[in-house]
């Protein structure tokens, strides 16, 4: 079947919407949250550093512009959590693009420092920017009822979901669903064929009329414009927002260690990363701090370049290939 692929993401969102309907425990929705959140910026992150071979170390940055766009346009017209989102990705996809432009004609470890510093120039100017709180931070506190396609869906009683968790959860998992389709869809075609190349041998690459930039540029606007996107309800579902928990630098190392676990030469191997990961780091939250979760991370991330440099998509992948012969 031509369009299966299609069919089944459009399944999960409808599962995703059932399990907001069935399930009672409000907690499986604040860390499900977590966890699709986490599945975007892996699977975002694997577009350029996965496909192309440009690591990335300013995912949280993207991830920020996102979160405080959706600040900004909160305190100037209080839109809805949607329209949050969408101006999240445009913002972040724009930066993405006058990012790569700057900075994609470096290549390994100084585009990586690149990225990092521009994390850090933009926490520096929101730090600084009173209007979305500054470095002491803003609340957010969510609507009761928020508009969507002028309906009201949030209401315990009238509403489509009993409450504001649900909707975030819902939002996300749907974010997630397209996001990995985009992904998928990205290295099936012309692009992920260019990006590849690139990542093999970009001089070799250019010698075959590759048009490197050009596509470097595309990647990094759409990995940017997803992160975006993934930011914007990050203030509504903390409540509370300011540079610390923003651009923390635990989304920048889970974006690269997930895609690196799960494996980045498919688009599955980001949302395995994600899945396993994710879950992991939000079971454990319960017991230990958030500094020893970043300390397994480090150290599963190392076991597994170590062991299974591809990743678990390769370690299999290679699996068969040994079992076929």
């Amino acid at each position: 079947m031509k369009y299966k692929f299609e069919i089944i993401c459009m399944l999960l969102i409808v599962g995703l919407f059932v399990l907001t309907q069935v399930v009672g425990n409000q907690f499986y929705f604040f860390i499900g949250f977590v966890i699709l959140q986490y599945m975007v910026m892996a699977t975002a992150w694997n577009i350029l550093g996965g496909y192309g071979g440009y690591v990335n170390f300013g995912s949280a940055g993207f991830l920020a512009t996102g979160a405080y766009t959706a600040v900004a346009l909160i305190n100037f017209l209080d839109v809805g959590l949607v329209e949050q989102m969408i101006a999240g990705g445009i913002v972040a996809g724009a930066l993405g693009l006058a990012t790569g432009y700057l900075t994609l004609r470096l290549r390994g470890v100084y585009f990586a420092i690149a990225t990092l510093a521009l994390a850090i120039i933009l926490e520096t100017v929101v730090a600084h920017w009173s209007y979305v709180g500054g470095a002491a931070g803003t609340s957010i506190l969510p609507k009761r009822k928020p508009e969507f396609l002028g309906e009201l869906i949030v209401d315990r009683k009238t509403g489509v979901f009993a409450n504001y968790k649900e909707y975030l959860f819902f939002l996300m998992g749907t974010v997630a669903i397209i996001s990995v389709w985009v992904a998928r869809y990205i290295e099936n075609s012309k692009l992920g064929r260019g990006l590849n190349a690139i990542k093999d041998s970009e001089e070799a690459a250019e010698c075959m009329g590759v048009p490197t930039l050009r596509l470097k540029l595309i990647a990094t606007t759409i990995s940017g414009a997803m992160m975006g996107v993934a930011g914007a309800p990050l203030a509504s579902y903390l409540t509370f927002i300011d540079p610390l928990s923003a651009f923390n630098l635990e989304y920048a190392i889970n974006a690269i260690a997930m895609p690196m676990i799960g494996g980045t030469v498919s688009w599955a191997g980001p949302v395995i990363g994600a899945l396993l990961l994710g879950t992991a780091q939000q079971v454990s939250s319960l017991w230990i701090q958030s500094e020893l979760n970043l300390l397994i991370v480090g150290v599963v991330l190392v076991v597994f370049v170590i062991i299974a440099p591809e990743g678990i998509i390769g370690w299999f992948r290679k699996s068969r290939q040994g079992s076929g012969r």
